[in-house]
């Protein structure tokens, strides 16, 4: 809002004199820091009134697990609040609709896939939390096929309108080419495009966003199982996509990086901006011991909106290779659910996802935490070394 204000006003500040005090906000880079220390500043500020709340209303971590020494080691966190996401979702709409474009059709969408995701994830939650007070209450959260349902249903429709909002009349179809790792767009030092581009088709393209976007929510809600652990993951793969979309949506970054140019997807850096500061305010209360866990109102979001980020700036192998940490872990599920069905209840690990592995192989809840962020923090180091070597 407070940039939409600016550019409403741009005209009469510069003839009254006050646009040269104000033209920092132009500066997407600028806004996207801003964002990041705002919303930090946001879920610092609410986080005690809102855990106090959540305490109030009961809403506690119920610590189900099908590990017995899990279950042991998740009685001292059983009174600890989850549904904490909402300080995370919070903080990512005010700060983005302060700095960002509101009427960028990216940031609209971005904002819904949080929002979507978030609703989502708070009704499994509340499901959960109010089994035991239901008549007959066994149901613990939505369904997976429920849930499934609203995250294919959220990736068909934004992958549609991604495409749609993407399209062009000019030569350059950048928003819609397969962007490989290696690969250059650009003819370095010249900027015209490279031949052979392969231009997705708009049924591909959906079907990527889909699958993105399902897949990345799913991942960092397996993820989240440890004080601290998908928090901080979360908030270094924001960072690298951050830098990714600002790159992407501004063509002087975007010709020498030799990446696709995607027009106005340099506000999604102001969005990424906004969850990086809202997860690394969250760890301020979710670290050992967690004072409050995110739930899967937290969880489904920032995936969501991770992998939607990616698509539309069409880097969603460098998100994989910065998610490294999520994928092992939504990996380490599938392959112990279907190895336990295959082999008639025999497991590949001690307990997934992978980090009760650890946990339960002699690792401290620290030590598997502190660990996967700094895999994390390398990975998306190594991410963006990769954009560079084409």
């Amino acid at each position: 809002m407070i940039f939409l204000l600016f550019d409403l006003a741009r005209e009469w500040l510069a003839s009254v004199g006050l646009y040269r005090y104000l033209q920092i906000l132009d500066q997407v880079e600028f806004r996207a820091l801003a964002a990041a220390i705002l919303a930090f500043a946001l879920v610092l500020a609410a986080g005690k009134p809102v855990i106090a709340w959540l305490r109030r209303k009961k809403i506690g971590d119920t610590g189900q697990t099908d590990s017995e020494a899990l279950r042991r080691s998740a009685q001292s966190k059983a009174a600890t609040p989850t549904m904490g996401g909402i300080l995370i979702v919070g903080a990512i709409l005010i700060a983005s609709g302060l700095l960002a474009d509101l009427s960028n059709r990216y940031v609209i969408m971005a904002l819904i896939v949080t929002l979507w995701l978030a609703a989502l994830g708070g009704i499994d939650d509340w499901l959960k939390l109010t089994a035991a007070s239901r008549p007959g209450g066994s149901r613990q959260g939505l369904y997976a096929w429920e849930k499934l349902v609203f995250q294919l249903g959220l990736g068909l429709l934004i992958g549609y309108f991604t495409f749609r909002q993407g399209s062009t009349e000019a030569a350059l179809d950048l928003p819609h080419v397969l962007n490989l790792p290696f690969q250059k767009t650009y003819e370095s030092g010249i900027g015209t495009v490279v031949d052979g581009l392969w231009y997705l088709p708009q049924w591909l393209f959906v079907l990527i966003a889909l699958l993105m976007v399902t897949g990345m929510s799913n991942a960092v809600n397996i993820t989240d199982g440890m004080d601290g652990l998908a928090t901080g993951v979360s908030a270094a793969v924001g960072l690298g996509i951050m830098v990714l979309a600002i790159i992407a949506g501004v063509l002087k970054y975007a010709q020498p990086m030799l990446t696709p140019h995607v027009p106005t997807s340099e506000e999604l850096g102001v969005v990424t901006g906004s969850l990086v500061g809202a997860c690394l305010g969250f760890l301020w209360f979710n670290c050992a011991p967690a004072q409050v866990f995110m739930g899967d109102t937290g969880s489904l979001a920032l995936g969501g909106l991770l992998g939607y980020v990616a698509v539309v700036i069409r880097q969603e192998f460098l998100l994989l290779l910065m998610s490294l940490v999520f994928i092992i872990e939504i990996a380490s599920v599938v392959i112990q659910v279907g190895f336990f069905k295959l082999s008639g209840g025999k497991r590949v690990f001690r307990c997934a996802p992978f980090h009760h592995h650890l946990h339960l192989g002699g690792w401290t809840e620290q030590q598997v935490v502190i660990r996967f962020w700094v895999i994390s923090i390398l990975m998306m180091v190594s991410a963006l070394a990769v954009l560079k070597m084409r």
